[in-house]
C-alpha cells in the first residue's frame, strides 16, 4: 500500500516536477519497512517531510489575480469541528524483498558467488533473505458516533493488516474494520472510545440542497499533517470520474494526498461529502477536488453498519441513452430517460411488465433524465419495495409496478447470452444477401456457415452484417461485421429482402431515421441511422 492511495486522475506529464511528490511518499513508504516503527513515528516523520517541502516552495507563493468576498471567518467553525476529525494510519505487510541489494556485484548467473554476494549484502543493509516487509498509509476519517464509528474511504484502509486512528488530542487507538464498499469507496471503522466517554462527533448534511457556489471546509490530514483546514466553494455538482454510481461533489477546497476519507463541511458543520480524489498531474491539489455526496455516503455507511455490506436494489435490464435521432421514433418530446435494450428473463423488471423498447421516464418518483442517472435511482431504492415505473411505450406513457431485488457480484447483468433467445424458424426460401444503401451495409440471413464463423448460437435470429462501407453511416455507430440486426423501426427481421422492404417503406414515410434493434456477442443496444442523406 503507497502513501494513502489517494487517487490521482491525471497521469504526471513527462518532463513535470516530481522531487517534492516522491521525498514525501518515499518518506512514508519506507518509514516502517523493518517493522520497527511505530504509527506515532510515522506521523512525526511525515510533518518533519511535509514542513521541510513548504519550506523549499515559499518562493512560489504568488498574489491571486483576484479575490473574492468570504465569511467573516472559519474560526468559530473549525474549533467546533476539529475534534471530530482523525487522522488513520495502516500497516501492511508486504511480499520479502529477494531482490538484488543494491551495489551488489553482479556475479554470472548459476554462479556460487551470487548467493553469496545475495546474503553478505542484505546482511549489510539489516535484511534477511525472508525478513517481511511493512508498508504504510495515511488518510483520513471523521468520527459520526459518540461510540466511536468513523466513516472513510474504503482506499485508505484496503488491505490493510493493522488500523490506528489518532485523535486531534494525539490519543492513538486500534481501529476494527466494520465493513466497506469498493463501489462508492466508502468503509465504516469502530474503535473504542476513551475512558468510555461519548466522543466528540458530527452529522451529515443533506447534499441534494448543497448549490454551486455554497462556501465549504475541508478537515484532513494532508501529507500527515493532520488537522488542516481549507475552505473553498462548491464548484460543480453530479461528476462523474469513471465510476458506475459516480455523482461527485467538485471543490476548490484544497485537498491533497492524505486528504482521502476526510469530511466536506458545509457553514452549519454539517458533513456534505467525504473527500475522495483530485484532478491532479503532480499529484498536489490544483482546486480540483471531488467529494462522494453525503446522501450516498451516509446511506452506504448506515447499511455497513447494519448488514457488513451494501444491499443494492436492481431490477434487471440493459439500458443505453437516448440519442436526438431516436427522438421521433420512440415518440418522446427530447432525447431523455433510459432505452430498454434487454431484460433478464425472469428478472424483477420483466416480472413488472417492462419490455424492450421501453423508455423509462421516472422511477419511484424520481426523474430520469438520461440512462446515467437509472442505476444509482434502482440502487439507492430498497430492496423487496415495489414502486412505480413510468415509461415511453409506443408513443404513449405507462404506469408500471415493479418489485426491487437485490443486485448480486458481479453485477453486469445482460438480457440475453448466445443462444438464449426464443428458437426462430428458419425462412422456408433462400434469401440472397442484400445491400441496405441508406445504411451503407450488406446483411445476409443466418446460414450454418455463417453461424459457426461468427460464433453465433443455434437459437439466435435475425440478420448478419457480412460486410460495412468505410465511413457509412453504419460504421459510424459502430455496427461490425458478425453483428446481428434483430429488428427495425420495431419490426423483426430475419432476411434482407425483409429489411429492405422495411427501409424502403420508411423512406416514403418521409421518416428521418430508423431505429435498429443490433446485438453484439450477445449484448443487444438500439443504434439511430438517419435515413437523409
Amino acid at each position: 500500500m503507497g502513501f494513502d492511495a489517494f487517487p490521482a486522475l491525471a497521469l504526471r506529464p513527462a518532463g513535470s516536477p516530481r522531487r517534492l511528490v516522491v521525498s514525501i511518499t518515499s518518506v512514508l513508504s519506507s518509514a516502517d519497512l523493518r517493522g520497527g516503527g511505530s504509527a506515532r513515528s510515522v506521523f512525526s516523520l511525515v510533518r518533519g517531510a511535509a514542513l521541510a517541502a513548504v519550506g523549499a516552495f515559499a518562493l512560489l507563493v504568488v498574489s491571486p489575480a483576484s479575490a473574492r468576498d468570504a465569511p467573516p471567518g472559519f474560526a468559530d467553525l473549525a474549533e467546533k469541528l476539529l475534534p471530530a476529525v482523525v487522522n488513520i494510519a495502516t500497516t501492511q505487510a508486504a511480499a520479502p524483498d529477494r531482490s538484488r541489494p543494491r551495489d551488489m556485484p553482479q556475479a554470472p548467473p548459476g554462479s556460487p558467488l551470487e548467493d553469496l554476494f545475495r546474503e553478505f549484502f542484505r546482511d549489510r543493509q539489516g535484511q534477511g533473505p525472508n525478513q517481511p516487509r511493512r508498508g504504510t498509509s495515511l488518510g483520513s476519517g471523521f468520527i459520526v458516533d459518540p461510540q466511536g464509528y468513523i466513516i472513510t474511504n474504503n482506499h485508505v484502509i484496503e488491505g490493510a493488516d493493522e488500523i490506528t486512528v489518532q485523535l486531534h488530542d494525539d490519543t492513538q487507538l486500534k481501529a476494527k474494520l466494520i465493513g466497506r464498499d469498493t463501489l462508492i469507496d466508502i468503509a465504516v471503522l469502530k474503535v473504542e472510545p476513551p475512558n468510555k466517554k461519548p466522543m466528540p462527533f458530527v452529522k451529515f448534511g443533506d447534499s441534494d440542497k448543497t448549490r454551486i457556489g455554497d462556501w465549504v471546509v475541508a478537515i484532513g490530514n494532508p501529507f500527515g499533517l493532520g488537522g488542516t483546514v481549507t475552505a473553498g466553494i462548491v464548484s460543480a455538482r453530479a461528476r462523474e470520474i469513471g465510476g458506475r454510481y459516480d455523482d461527485y461533489i467538485q471543490t476548490d477546497a484544497s485537498i491533497n494526498k492524505g486528504n482521502s476519507g476526510g469530511p466536506l463541511f458545509n457553514m452549519d458543520g454539517d458533513v456534505i461529502g467525504v473527500n475522495t480524489a483530485i484532478f491532479s498531474p503532480t499529484g498536489t491539489s490544483l482546486g480540483i477536488g471531488f467529494s462522494i455526496p453525503a446522501n450516498i455516503a451516509k446511506s452506504v455507511a448506515d447499511q455497513l453498519r447494519e448488514f457488513g455490506k451494501v444491499r443494492r436494489g436492481w431490477i434487471g435490464v440493459q439500458i443505453q441513452g437516448v440519442s436526438e435521432d431516436m427522438v421521433e421514433p420512440f415518440g418522446l418530446d427530447k432525447a431523455r430517460g433510459a432505452l430498454i435494450a434487454g431484460l433478464t428473463p425472469n428478472g424483477p423488471a420483466e416480472k413488472g411488465g417492462l419490455k424492450q423498447r421501453d423508455v423509462v421516464l421516472s422511477f419511484n418518483g424520481k426523474d430520469v433524465p438520461d440512462s446515467r442517472k437509472l442505476p444509482r435511482i434502482v440502487a439507492d431504492t430498497r430492496v423487496g419495495d415495489t414502486v412505480e415505473v413510468v415509461v415511453q411505450r409506443g408513443g404513449k406513457r405507462q404506469t408500471l409496478r415493479i418489485k426491487v431485488g437485490e443486485l448480486e457480484e458481479p453485477d453486469k447483468q445482460v438480457a440475453s447470452a448466445p443462444g438464449t433467445a426464443r428458437p426462430q424458424t428458419p425462412p422456408k426460401d433462400p434469401d440472397p444477401p442484400g445491400t441496405i444503401e441508406p445504411f451503407g451495409l450488406t446483411v445476409s440471413r443466418l446460414t450454418d456457415q455463417l453461424r459457426e464463423k461468427h460464433g453465433l448460437g443455434d437459437a439466435q435470429k435475425g440478420v448478419v452484417v457480412i460486410a460495412i462501407a468505410n465511413g457509412s453511416p453504419a460504421a459510424q455507430k459502430g455496427i461490425k461485421v458478425g453483428d446481428l440486426i434483430l429488428e427495425i423501426a420495431q419490426q423483426e427481421v430475419s432476411t434482407p429482402s425483409e429489411m429492405k422492404s422495411k427501409v424502403d417503406e420508411l423512406v416514403k414515410q418521409k421518416k428521418k431515421a430508423a431505429v435498429l434493434l443490433v446485438e453484439s456477442k450477445g449484448d443487444p443496444r438500439f443504434v439511430a441511422l438517419r435515413l437523409e442523406k
